[in-house]
């Protein structure tokens, strides 16, 4: 006998059962209180009976969210073996049992829409019988895309066209496996606002939501939070979460009852060429107090799923509290949104996360394929992917996470003189101030942009500097960087003047060739006849010996530094050098390499010092350049880089001869590396504006010049 039968076929009892079912009231359970209720799971050899919420304890909350009047919308980001994509069909058995409404379930494909009619939403009428008998008799009202039930309340099922996501108003909507699907709709934007869209007409009662596994990789892997809880920058699903109110999935240390996010970066393993051994012997290791917990319950201690039962999802801007309250202000928005790590996965084990985890890098290492190392992240451990191309050993967070309260803008105590590096671009000079201590310390001083010339554009304001087309441009790097000054940490109200000035001679258009004669205008001076403006710095012997120019030596095996004179009359030399100008030419590489080891370093006696006013930009651009074996140092992005090239060139500065740090006797220091009282560059601001300075150039009148020839 056939399931279906058409209308007509319907008795009276029949009909009026059906309209008494469109007019019942909404049962008022929550999703999962229904899915408790009415869901029935038929996996043989896995699990038959009802279905348990205990078994995935952090679906529950996304679940009941389903009904929130406070959100419109939910992301839910999660690995494989969540059983994330049961919430829809709890969400469907809810909608037909409890609170009838129209449902669209969007597939990647139509081939994915079709397979999951059959596989999911049919069995779901076929293994829970309180909800199939609800689906409607006829056989125009149950086919593979749209099923009709008793109440009124139709499904859908499709994929993502602009046509499938356009049209009449649905106020439920659910976009499976988001990251498959295209981000971009026949140019109409995104599945899930142009899905969002078909539920506004409901406001507060319409609900769109987007699951998936992560599946783009990381815009830009050297981003710094700027909340605790926030996703790096990709496409997709984690887009969406950080757009919502980032909620992550916490469990609490039995030890010390302090509250810890379980992420695959927390497991420990022994380093075993028996990759099966090693996943056997992978244990969880507390953040706080380093306690070893295992998959199952081991020694009284709990497993994961006992750590899963007592967990909870933690909004960002919040905090677990030890009274088991949640404080703080949770960020505010229209979307709620879930992140669920593969180590509280319920039906994953962790030795298979370990072991999938180290196959993928063994295969990476003999083929240079990432594609198995991809997705054991990805849909394993549920996290965004890195290409190795782009990956740093280096996270800016931990470099911040360094700062100290060091003053703003002052010389540490223990620093004896400044050096000051300075990148040259088309429309901007960076500078950086460090300050260097007597164990070969490195502080950050200062770190600032010069944007605008001295000249004046159109409107009378100052113009933008432009140093390949303005040769006066470079000038202000005498007044406003060489003969800048900082005051000291000690509160004595005196100033520290610079030592010496490395400028990188490279560059676009002509900035080399006026780099170039710059440093003749610190050597030789204005030419004769030269007429000064008001006020203009007064040229002075010596000036020369403060600033150095500097460019990256062409061989990987040239010296760590080496002065070399450039001389135009070569073929390979355009920059106007005529053999007379000094430049230090450093091994790049070298000092990118030391630079890195410093970076590394956290004890006194060479590390790089922060001060704590830095912003996150600084510290990401200490993490864009990795080092690839045949080719170096290699930003492959071109991000911003200026901290790390900044601090490379003040290493090799210390290599000059110049200062030739190495070689300080600190028994008898030169001057400008002495202490304080005793410092050439220390100097009281009230006697003088820099150490050295001679007073500003005058221009008489004719008044004033007649008087001194009489």
């Amino acid at each position: 006998m056939s399931l279906h039968h058409s209308f007509n076929d319907l008795s009276m009892e029949e009909l009026i059962v059906q309209s008494a079912e469109a007019v019942r009231p909404a049962e008022r359970l929550t999703v999962s209180e229904a899915a408790k209720e009415y869901r029935y799971i038929n996996n043989p050899g896995s699990y038959v009976g009802k279905w348990k919420n205990e078994t995935t304890p952090y679906l529950v909350e996304p679940m009941d969210t389903l009904t929130s009047r406070e959100v419109t919308g939910m992301a839910f980001a999660g690995p494989a073996q969540t059983g994330k994509t049961d919430m829809v069909l709890n969400w469907v058995g809810y909608s037909a049992k409890c609170d009838p409404a129209d449902m669209m379930i969007v597939q990647t494909s139509q081939t994915t829409a079709r397979d999951f009619s059959m596989r999911r939403i049919e069995r779901l009428h076929r293994h829970s019988p309180d909800i199939g008998e609800l689906l409607a008799p006829t056989r125009q009202d149950d086919n593979t895309y749209d099923k009709k039930y008793k109440n009124g309340m139709l499904l859908t099922l499709s994929w993502p066209t602009i046509n499938e996501l356009s049209g009449k108003p649905i106020p439920r909507l659910w976009l499976t496996d988001y990251d498959r699907m295209t981000q971009d709709v026949d140019g109409e934007g995104s599945p899930f606002f142009l899905a969002r869209k078909r539920a506004t007409t409901f406001k507060t009662f319409g609900m769109t939501v987007a699951e998936s596994s992560p599946g783009f990789v990381i815009d830009k892997p050297q981003w710094v939070r700027s909340t605790p809880h926030e996703a790096p920058p990709t496409e997709g699903i984690l887009s969406i979460y950080n757009q919502g109110d980032g909620r992550l999935w916490y469990w609490k240390c039995v030890n010390w009852h302090t509250a810890f996010e379980p992420d695959f970066e927390l497991l420990h393993y022994p380093d075993s060429r028996d990759f099966m051994e090693a996943a056997e012997m992978a244990t969880l290791k507390c953040p706080h107090c380093g306690m070893d917990y295992h998959h199952d319950p081991m020694d009284g201690m709990p497993g994961k799923h006992q750590m899963n039962l007592s967990g909870r999802w933690i909004p960002d801007g919040m905090r677990w509290g030890d009274d088991d309250e949640l404080h703080g202000q949770r960020i505010r928005s229209t979307i709620a949104s879930f992140w669920l790590k593969g180590v509280a996965a319920s039906f994953t084990d962790w030795k298979t996360l370990v072991f999938n985890y180290l196959s993928a890098e063994e295969d990476y290492a003999k083929t240079g394929s990432e594609k198995n190392l991809k997705t054991t992240i990805n849909t394993d451990q549920g996290k965004a992917y890195v290409p190795k191309s782009m990956a740093s050993n280096r996270v800016a967070e931990v470099l911040k996470a360094r700062a100290r309260n060091l003053g703003n803008r002052v010389v540490p105590e223990t620093v004896r003189f400044l050096v000051a590096t300075v990148d040259v671009q088309k429309n901007r000079f960076v500078v950086q101030i460090h300050g260097i201590a007597v164990n070969g310390d490195i502080y950050i001083v200062d770190r600032y942009e010069i944007k605008k010339s001295n000249r004046l554009d159109e409107d009378g304001e100052r113009a933008w500097v432009n140093p390949g087309a303005y040769p006066e441009d470079s000038k202000l790097l005498f007044s406003e960087v060489m003969e800048s000054s900082y005051p000291l940490a000690d509160g004595s109200g005196r100033k520290m003047g610079i030592l010496y000035t490395l400028t990188d001679s490279g560059g676009k258009d002509d900035s080399t060739t006026n780099a170039y004669n710059f440093y003749r205008w610190l050597k030789y001076g204005d030419p004769e006849g030269y007429e000064p403006m008001e006020g203009e710095h007064l040229w002075r012997p010596g000036m020369a010996g403060k600033f150095q120019l500097l460019k990256g030596a062409s061989s990987r095996t040239a010296p760590r530094v080496a002065i070399s004179y450039p001389d135009s009359q070569r073929k390979d030399r355009s920059a106007g050098a005529r053999g007379e100008i000094p430049v230090l030419f450093i091994n790049t590489n070298d000092a990118k390499g030391d630079l890195d080891n410093r970076l590394d370093r956290t004890d006194p006696g060479g590390r790089i010092c922060f001060p704590n006013w830095l912003d996150d930009n600084f510290y990401i651009e200490l993490t864009v350049e990795i080092k690839d074996p045949a080719k170096g140092w290699i930003n492959p992005k071109r991000f911003r880089n200026e901290s790390w090239d900044l601090l490379a060139y003040c290493l090799a500065g210390l290599l000059t001869p110049h200062i030739k740090f190495a070689h300080i006797n600190w028994e008898e220091p030169p001057s400008w590396a002495a202490e304080w009282d005793d410092n050439s560059l220390v100097f009281e601001p009230e006697l003088s504006d820099t150490p050295f300075a001679p007073e500003e150039r005058k221009r008489k009148t004719l008044e004033e010049l007649a008087r001194d020839l009489a």
